[in-house]
């Protein structure tokens, strides 16, 4: 199988290229080759332009590149800078998608669950939900759906995984939040009622190679587990991995002041179930937080 991947190099996509670089011929579309090079195995070919890449003799793209929603403060140019890192490559996967005479049988593009904006924590949010609260999270979302959803014809099936908190040490959220729990300063932030909804890593990676194998699925894929907690609870389930305290709030006004509009990611969230995976027999390694966090640091 020949796949080539966007997002190599994050946290997702290099996990995933351990999966898959042994037994299938992967190439990765990357800005800087020689920062790949460091960070991937030898046997991946990498290019920076689509112009390197004939897509019709590839079987599979999975698309997971984007400047990373939760780094800066969200200036006018920031969010700019995330969207079109996202609209504009999605646009450009499809657009040579649509123009193969043998295109790939799957496209398998990334989102996130802040295509449902900020939900109540009462209210469980499967892939059909159709009462998105209307913020940047969920125009992102949509707009870069929409894109990856253009590729779809009678050759190429479209999925699309909204992704959840994916927790892993060697990154994203988790790797930001481990310092101040280390040092008994964590605990949860703002009100604690908001919902987190959470994804290991290899059940992420897994889910990936799940859809790649099941031909026959396609669409929305929530990446969650099935078990999403509040913040309060997750600051101390991480508190009590760690055997240390989780008694600071960070309140609502000083994650404005620091994060400015970003800050809503922290502040609210939603109760995704990954039902459309569950439905399709997949079976996740790690349902429950208390088992994920074992894992990852012991």
């Amino acid at each position: 199988m020949k796949v080539l991947m966007t997002g190599a190099t994050g946290l997702i996509g290099s996990e995933l290229c351990k999966f898959l670089f042994n037994k299938h011929k992967i190439i990765a579309l990357t800005r800087n080759i020689s920062k790949a090079r460091r960070l991937l195995d030898s046997k991946i070919e990498l290019v920076d332009s689509l112009d390197q890449v004939n897509f019709n003799e590839l079987d599979v793209v999975i698309n997971l590149a984007g400047e990373p929603i939760a780094d800066k403060r969200w200036t006018e140019k920031q969010k700019a800078r995330i969207m079109d890192s996202r609209i504009l490559l999605t646009e450009a996967l499809s657009a040579r998608i649509r123009n193969c005479d043998t295109p790939p049988h799957t496209f398998i593009s990334g989102s996130a669950i802040g295509y449902y904006g900020r939900q109540p924590a009462t209210v469980k949010v499967g892939e059909d939900f159709d009462d998105p609260y209307p913020e940047f999270s969920h125009q992102l979302c949509k707009d870069w759906e929409a894109k990856a959803n253009s590729a779809h014809n009678e050759a190429t099936r479209v999925c699309i995984i909204r992704t959840g908190v994916v927790l892993s040490r060697h990154g994203g959220a988790l790797k930001k939040m481990l310092p101040a729990f280390q040092f008994g300063m964590g605990g949860p932030m703002a009100s604690g009622e908001q919902m987190m909804s959470w994804i290991h890593i290899d059940d992420m990676v897994q889910l990936i190679l799940f859809l790649i194998k099941h031909q026959e699925l396609s669409g929305v894929f929530n990446a969650t587990a099935p078990a999403p907690v509040s913040n309060k609870e997750f600051a101390e389930r991480l508190a009590i991995t760690l055997r240390r305290p989780a008694m600071f709030t960070m309140p609502e006004f000083v994650l404005k002041a620091l994060f400015g509009e970003m800050s809503e990611l922290l502040i609210y969230g939603q109760r995704v179930l990954p039902r459309r995976a569950l439905k399709a027999n997949y079976r996740f390694r790690y349902p429950n937080l208390d088992e994920a966090l074992q894992q990852i640091f012991h």
